[in-house]
């Protein structure tokens, strides 16, 4: 008989009811921590952390994170938020405001390897990640079994290459209106420009090798045929560039040439299972900031 089971995390919703987090970026100029800091102020918002980065104090651009605590923040939201575009337009800034009492939802995509995915769902189920796991969807029937003892849909929708513009409209239809973020957990398929332009910054893949080097398939072998010393693993957001989009983390170990394509593949599956678990839970966390193509990361 299977097992369903709860995420821990859910224990700790009620202390989560009064925190915000708010994410800015903007050109740098004198004043802007002030008058935030001004404006939660007289909110009657207590800020309990605050983060800062500028890349150059000399017409660069600005980046913050604000968490605060106020109270009847759900009702008090809407009226907050239009009352900061005062501030914000003073500033030219990009900004948003997270409860961090609504857990984002997250879609995930996989193939045949579960390791990813097991790593995602034992951070879950152990409340480590606060969010989520909506579904499971995967061109394979593999692991249904384990995904549905943790009482998360499992949605199996097989995918060639005469049928892969049906199958993705049949993911997007399960994941419309489910899903905040899309994690590609060793999924080994590539998401049309449809698809990556509606979850925008949101959907998170982990690629086997440390970006830029052997970008595209079968990396291990690549690192095994050029003898490197060290084989690491990316997480980034998915742009219409293959591999190319903002980095979010990434890891790395020493191997030697003793190591075979086989001994790099089992080292890698650690790797990427602890860089992919990072980068989600930075992203549900409301850590992270893109510009251009990189990102900001408060952690």
């Amino acid at each position: 008989m299977s097992q369903t089971y709860q995420p821990q995390g859910n224990k700790r919703l009620e202390d989560k009811n009064a925190r915000a987090r708010m994410l800015i970026s903007c050109p740098d100029k004198a004043g802007i921590v002030a008058a935030v800091s001004q404006f939660l102020y007289e909110q009657g918002a207590n800020i309990v952390q605050s983060d800062q980065y500028t890349m150059d104090p000399e017409g660069g651009m600005f980046f913050m994170r604000i968490e605060f605590d106020l109270q009847e923040l759900e009702q008090r939201l809407p009226t907050l938020q239009e009352d900061f575009t005062r501030v914000a337009d003073r500033f030219s800034m990009r900004w948003s405001i997270f409860r961090a009492a609504r857990r984002k939802r997250i879609a995930v995509f996989v193939s045949k390897e579960d390791h990813c995915l097991m790593e995602l769902l034992w951070q879950w189920q152990s409340g480590d990640l606060d969010a989520d796991i909506s579904m499971v969807i995967s061109n394979h029937e593999e692991m249904r079994g384990v995904v549905e003892s943790f009482g998360i849909p499992y949605h199996y929708v097989p995918v060639t290459p005469d049928t892969k513009a049906e199958a993705e409209k049949k993911q997007r239809e399960l994941t419309a209106g489910k899903a905040d973020l899309i994690v590609l957990a060793r999924y080994m398929q590539i998401v049309s420009p449809k698809f990556i332009e509606q979850y925008h910054n949101r959907i998170i893949n982990i690629h086997h090798s440390f970006l830029p080097a052997f970008v595209g398939g079968k990396p291990y072998q690549q690192a095994y045929h050029r003898g490197v010393k060290l084989i690491g693993a990316t997480a980034h957001y998915v742009t219409e560039e293959l591999d190319g989009g903002p980095i979010i983390e990434q890891d790395i170990q020493r191997v030697s040439h003793r190591d075979n394509v086989a001994e790099l593949k089992r080292i890698g599956r650690h790797i990427e299972r602890i860089v992919l678990a990072r980068a989600v839970k930075w992203h549900v966390e409301d850590r992270l900031l893109v510009y251009q193509n990189k990102t900001v990361v408060f952690v």
